[in-house]
């Protein structure tokens, strides 16, 4: 079985389980993305969401990119990494009173809007500091994400954005507003896309909806594809760094470009999914009546994935290269859905192996939980174990 390398003896003097991040593939990733985005003049800003640990965003705001937020917690902590306010995006469904301030006082790139009630609070807050906030609206451009229904965000059943029928509406009460700056135009249809067709089809849809606003006599400065690029998570190995080359060649085969307009997108996953491993240990191995089951000592509360999506996160037994069995891969949580896997090939394991659960870097330290009043793992990194 094909496994990752990773420093297996100075693991072994670690209290598991932890997060262990590759900084060099991090920064492999980096600079493929920004090659292939810089062959277009695009402009990215990385979704804080999918991993915040604040030596990952540090490494990233070096490389120049903005950031994506949806929180205020997440806007403070970007700036805290030295991303400059003037880079920061902040999108969500629901932002409060002191998240929507926090922007404004640090006057921030663009607020994404996502709805023509938070677009008046963000003009009444704005007009109470004698500032002019700058404003996307965030389209559901009805584009099928071909993806999992949980992280599907860009049609009109889903809570995000708002729908093209009321665009106009929208663009109505605009007018109306004095401390609010239309300067661009959002969409983020969902995320883990690998079927280049739903960018193509967001790509030319897009183009109707420009042609369309331009009929209303609106033209914006900036577009913004959101993020959603999947990585491999079958074999990260074979496939550490997604397929940026294609998916930004796409947008710039099909967008049709205004004169001066900037082309934005907001990848996560895809930077920093490959870089990370949650490193657990096998606390029992248990024989059942029809099934073999490995205990480790890492559940939910360390990756909620598996049991939030159903997702697949490729497993190795990095402790040995005996023959593989088949085992249930389970945690500790007092929980049915705390199962990392079933039927999963792994080397035979035994009572205190080291078992890497790979592409953990997007969604796992973030989402981390203190369930059955767990303690968060911590963090170590290649370059500095």
């Amino acid at each position: 079985m094909l496994k990752g390398v990773f420093p297996v003896e100075k693991f072994n003097t670690i209290p598991t389980p932890f997060y262990y991040y590759d900084v060099d593939l991090l920064q492999e990733t980096l600079d493929f993305a920004k090659t292939e985005a810089d062959k277009y003049s695009f402009h990215l800003h990385y979704a804080v969401k999918a991993n915040a640990n604040p030596r990952i965003l540090s490494i990233i705001s070096g490389y120049g990119m903005g950031a994506d937020c949806v929180s205020g917690g997440e806007i403070q902590a970007a700036l805290d990494a030295g991303f400059p306010a003037q880079k920061i995006v902040f999108a969500g469904v629901g932002k409060a009173d002191w998240e929507i301030n926090l922007g404004l006082d640090h006057d921030i790139f663009c607020f994404n809007i996502e709805s023509a009630a938070e677009l008046a609070i963000i003009n009444e807050l704005a007009t109470a500091k004698g500032k002019i906030a700058s404003i996307a609206l965030r389209i559901n451009p009805e584009v099928d994400a071909h993806t999992h229904i949980k992280i599907t965000t860009g049609m009109k059943e889903n809570k995000f954005g708002i729908n093209l029928s009321m665009v106009g509406q929208v663009l109505e009460e605009l007018k109306t507003l004095k401390n609010v700056r239309l300067i661009g135009i959002h969409s983020h249809i969902g995320s883990q896309i690998t079927d280049m067709s739903a960018f193509r089809n967001l790509a030319i849809r897009f183009n109707e909806i420009q042609d369309e606003l331009e009929e209303m006599g609106v033209v914006v400065e900036h577009i913004n594809f959101g993020g959603g690029l999947g990585v491999d998570y079958y074999h990260p190995n074979h496939i550490p760094t997604p397929a940026f080359d294609n998916y930004f060649a796409v947008f710039h085969k099909l967008l049709r470009i205004r004169p001066g307009q900037q082309v934005h997108f907001e990848p996560g996953r895809s930077i920093t999914a490959q870089c990370g491993s949650l490193i657990s240990k096998v606390l029992y191995i248990k024989e059942g009546e029809v099934k073999k089951f490995a205990i480790l000592d890492a559940g939910f509360t360390e990756l909620l994935r598996p049991a939030m999506y159903d997702a697949y996160h490729r497993m190795e037994n990095i402790s040995n290269d005996d023959p593989v069995e088949i085992y249930d891969v389970v945690g500790p949580i007092c929980e049915s859905s705390d199962v990392f896997g079933k039927d999963v090939e792994l080397n035979k394991a035994h009572r205190g192996d080291l078992i890497a659960l790979r592409s953990a870097g997007a969604y796992g330290e973030v989402m981390a939980s203190q369930y059955n009043c767990r303690s968060l793992p911590k963090a170590y990194f290649s370059d500095t174990l």
